[in-house]
């Protein structure tokens, strides 16, 4: 058996031929991941962030190592404004403001801004069908289902309702990523 094929992975995780500066030392290494930015998200993020959005975040959490904390705050950091969403934690302030209790709430308190540019969900891909008419009824012009998350007959329904589907990716990436930050 000869030696392993430039660029296939070794049982240590590294690419064979790689050096180790090359290997994954720092999250910025995390741009170069192998998962790559495709085209059309790259279309989205950039059409979200021509000026700043208006997210609804079903599903925030108000601990700070959570994703579904820490991934906002980095988009209210590059100018989003954050609605978060969580039943559980409805008053609460996360972001420097009051969780609401559900879309509907976020929708209405959304317009006055001109409307929900996205909701980004950080719910489990098993709870989505019991937040599919929510979504829709929230008329928001992307759904981005967070890394780890999708479900195909929700977003074929999205879909079908003219509403943009993103699933399976972090946008805090994608953001990075497609924005070069």
């Amino acid at each position: 058996m000869g030696p392993p094929a430039l660029g296939a992975r070794s049982a240590g995780g590294r690419t064979a031929g790689a050096s180790t500066k090359d290997a994954l030392a720092s999250p910025a290494d995390a741009l170069r991941s192998p998962m790559p930015l495709p085209p059309s998200v790259r279309r989205i993020v950039r059409a979200l962030f021509e000026r700043p959005p208006v997210l609804a975040v079903l599903g925030a959490h108000p601990e700070p190592y959570r994703p579904a904390h820490y991934v906002p705050a980095y988009l209210q950091d590059h100018g989003a404004t954050i609605l978060p969403v969580n039943p559980r934690y409805a008053g609460t302030p996360i972001h420097g403001t009051p969780c609401l209790p559900d879309l509907a709430t976020a929708a209405r308190r959304a317009e006055p801004l001109g409307g929900l540019d996205a909701i980004v969900v950080f719910r489990r891909s098993e709870a989505l069908p019991g937040h599919l008419e929510a979504l829709r009824a929230a008329r928001p012009t992307v759904v981005w289902l967070q890394q780890g998350i999708g479900h195909a007959e929700v977003a074929d329904a999205l879909r079908t309702d003219g509403i943009e589907v993103v699933e399976d990716r972090c946008l805090k990436v994608d953001h990075a990523r497609g924005l070069g930050f």
